[in-house]
């Protein structure tokens, strides 16, 4: 009996918790910070989705404006670095320091390079003529439009383009707080060794932020790229 309790002892994270709630501070806190991130990017999602298919006019097919090949390899990267700071936790949680800190600096790599291949497409876009007014006079994708109105959905791109860059652009920003604070605890935290198998709440608690951050992009990725 004794030896079972034990065991069972181990197996719980010995955080203080709030009085009711049965999770520390921290985690608490982030849960409801994710609970309010939830309906903020419901309501962009369903406000594109009542555009996109409440129009009677037609909506441009996402391959004919997007690099949609380039983004697919930019959703591989964030899915990879969600699976990176699964084993950043893991480790941490057995007392592995140097596997923390391996794969925690991967995670905050392929959320960096995330970041920096969407700056790469916006750039692209904009280049060739999409902006969150629509497609630009003059442009490309302008001229795309008027020879095709239907495959560029000529008449709601500036719906288009405000949603779009809207939803993605959010996100993006979102990614590039997640990389921030992650660089903050790897140079503040992991490297001088703060976290252990005792306490790893910052660990944590960061990483239930990155696979929410993770979640939402497969679900934009899906509805803006895709369909």
């Amino acid at each position: 009996m004794t030896h079972a309790t034990a065991t069972v002892d181990l197996m719980r994270p010995p955080f203080p918790a709030e009085p009711g709630s049965g999770v520390y501070s921290n985690k608490l806190g982030m849960w409801v910070f994710l609970a309010s991130d939830v309906m903020f990017f419901t309501a962009l999602i369903g406000t594109y989705i009542i555009l996109r298919f409440g129009v009677s006019q037609p909506w441009a097919h996402p391959n004919a404006v997007l690099n949609v090949p380039l983004t697919a390899f930019n959703t591989f990267l964030l899915i990879c670095s969600s699976v990176s700071m699964v084993k950043a936790f893991a480790a941490i949680s057995q007392g592995d320091q140097r596997g923390l800190k391996l794969w925690l600096l991967i995670t905050i790599l392929a959320g960096a390079s995330f970041v920096s291949v969407q700056v790469v497409e916006y750039i692209k876009l904009v280049g060739h003529g999409f902006t969150p007014a629509g497609f630009r006079e003059g442009s490309t994708l302008a001229e795309h439009a008027v020879s095709d109105p239907v495959k560029y959905g000529a008449a709601t791109a500036g719906l288009y383009g405000s949603t779009f860059f809207t939803m993605t652009g959010f996100h993006g920003f979102h990614v590039t707080c997640g990389v921030i604070s992650m660089t903050y605890l790897y140079f503040t935290k992991v490297l001088p060794g703060k976290y252990s198998r005792q306490d790893y709440r910052g660990i944590e608690t960061i990483g239930l932020y990155w696979h929410f951050v993770d979640l939402v992009w497969i679900i934009l990725f899906t509805i803006v790229y895709l369909i």
